[in-house]
């Protein structure tokens, strides 16, 4: 049977990944359980598991109930803010999706929090708020080394690899990237394509990693280029790597 990938809009902005056959689901940060709960009822499908990326309520704030109902195992990193009866998964481990035939690679990648986590399978990236198309999450507890360390285990997968992302923050995150790179050509061809796609109700996700490792900033700040662009944009010192990431994600913040 086929897969397919599905995303379940929620609240403003946000991405609810359902993985699905003609029979079974997975779902990916559930924030709300509603219009999960509605998407299988439309679809005849069974919950079969649930993956967790990182604490925040709009990732986990529909867990509690969807377990209730289907009563299905619910990976998640370890980290006591995130609620339900979970097996708690960690770097290198396997997470088996047998109803769907999928086996998923857990990736830990703390800068957004300190106990996010990715699942990866050769083909797809769920990567919560880790990474963003021509962004990445704000860091709310790592540090810039940490998130830089994490953002390079990302980049180091395959090039084909189809990241989902869980907010649909391109738009914004071309503008910002814009700012940086303001003659960059295929950032303004990004831009144009993406609003097309959104005037349509159609999300700008997923993105190939290729993609993102030549127009993201934040997997550009180990580029001598886009170090001495930072440095003129923020009139300030950028070293290395590390206070660049941290000088765009300070920038960002406040763009």
């Amino acid at each position: 049977m086929k897969l397919k990938i599905t995303p379940i809009a929620a609240f403003q902005d946000n991405y609810i990944w359902v993985i699905h056959n003609d029979e079974h689901a997975v779902v990916v940060d559930p924030g709300t359980a509603a219009p999960v709960n509605d998407f299988l009822a439309a679809e005849q499908l069974n919950l079969s598991q649930i993956l967790i990326t990182h604490h925040h309520w709009d990732h986990v704030n529909g867990l509690e109930a969807l377990q209730a109902e289907w009563k299905c195992p619910v990976y998640a990193p370890l980290d006591s803010r995130i609620p339900g009866d979970l097996t708690i998964v960690q770097e290198q481990q396997l997470v088996e999706l047998p109803e769907l035939g999928l086996t998923f690679h857990v990736i830990e990648t703390p800068g957004h929090t300190l106990s996010h986590i990715c699942y990866f399978n050769q083909d797809w990236l769920f990567c919560g708020d880790t990474l963003f198309s021509v962004g990445c999450g704000r860091m709310f507890e790592g540090t810039a080394e940490q998130y830089v360390k994490s953002l390079n285990k990302i980049k180091a997968l395959p090039p084909e690899t189809a990241v989902y992302c869980t907010h649909e923050y391109t738009l914004s995150n071309l503008e910002f990237a814009l700012s940086i790179e303001p003659n960059n050509q295929e950032l303004k061809a990004k831009k144009q394509h993406v609003q097309l796609l959104r005037q349509q109700h159609l999300p700008s996700l997923p993105v190939k990693l290729s993609q993102e490792i030549s127009m993201n900033p934040f997997l550009k700040a180990n580029q001598l280029e886009m170090q001495t662009l930072t440095q003129q944009r923020f009139s300030c010192e950028i070293n290395d790597e590390v206070t660049c990431f941290a000088m765009l994600r300070k920038g960002k913040d406040i763009f």
